[in-house]
């Protein structure tokens, strides 16, 4: 067996009890991680931003603006998937700071490290029986490897291979959609995301308070039917790829 996949959580440099928080959850699990500096997207130079994010792409491909959290999010994991690409490792643990650890995540990430198919994502939270799912494999005692049909938006941890974090830094900068949303749209980039059930962590009690921001949600028709409009790209879309892409289980 090689070497545990490394794990780092994303955290800003001010939220000292979240920090703390992630770092006894690993201690618990007995498992080493690092802490990543998040991006406070109102820290950038407005070229880097523009480098990152593109208003063009939101209005063509998302139904309202990103507000400053969200993009500072979707930068944060874009320099964990760099981070990857610069160092050796096959693959990366992406936690954010507000998740706590279930006991069979150790088992499930060194199952993930032995696995003998391609892969780009593997999610470690979702609704467990909820989601929609084309097809499953064991995966280790008591866990369950899943190929979507719709895949989830949280991100609030996975594991991403080299050629996943190649996808899609190749593929979203600049982006347009928050990260979470980015990730269901995984035919765009070719991307192959997988999950586990049961979930092998959770969102602790520090999630209720986001330190994304809040952003306004207008009722207007024009707003209304660029959001159904959003909706429905999103569903006829995965419903097309899903028809073209063989199960990977079979």
């Amino acid at each position: 067996m090689g070497a545990p996949i490394p794990i780092v959580f994303i955290n800003l440099a001010s939220d000292t009890a979240r920090r703390e928080q992630m770092e006894a959850e690993l201690c618990r699990a007995n498992l080493a991680g690092t802490r990543f500096d998040a991006t406070r997207w109102t820290q950038l130079p407005p070229q880097e931003q523009a480098l990152l994010y593109s208003e063009n792409l939101n209005s063509l491909g998302y139904h309202q603006p990103l507000v400053a959290g969200e993009k500072g999010c979707y930068a944060s994991h874009l320099a964990a998937w760099q981070q990857l690409l610069c160092s050796e490792n096959d693959a990366l643990v992406v936690l954010e700071d507000d998740v706590c650890l279930e006991e069979q995540l150790p088992e499930v990430l060194s199952a993930i490290r032995e696995l003998q198919m391609p892969w780009d994502m593997v999610k470690l939270i979702g609704r467990d029986h909820r989601e929609k799912i084309r097809s499953r494999r064991p995966l280790c005692a008591g866990v369950t490897l899943v190929e979507y049909t719709r895949v989830p938006s949280s991100t609030a941890g996975y594991v991403i291979s080299r050629s996943g974090a190649q996808k899609l830094l190749a593929s979203r900068k600049p982006f347009g959609r928050p990260i979470d949303v980015d990730l269901r749209f995984w035919w765009e980039n070719d991307l192959t995301v997988l999950g586990v059930i049961p979930s092998v962590i959770s969102l602790a009690e520090t999630s209720h308070s986001s330190s994304i921001g809040t952003k306004s949600s207008g009722t207007s028709w024009r707003g209304v039917w660029r959001k159904f409009a959003f909706k429905w790209a999103l569903t006829w879309g995965n419903t097309r790829a899903n028809r073209q892409r063989a199960r990977l289980f079979e």
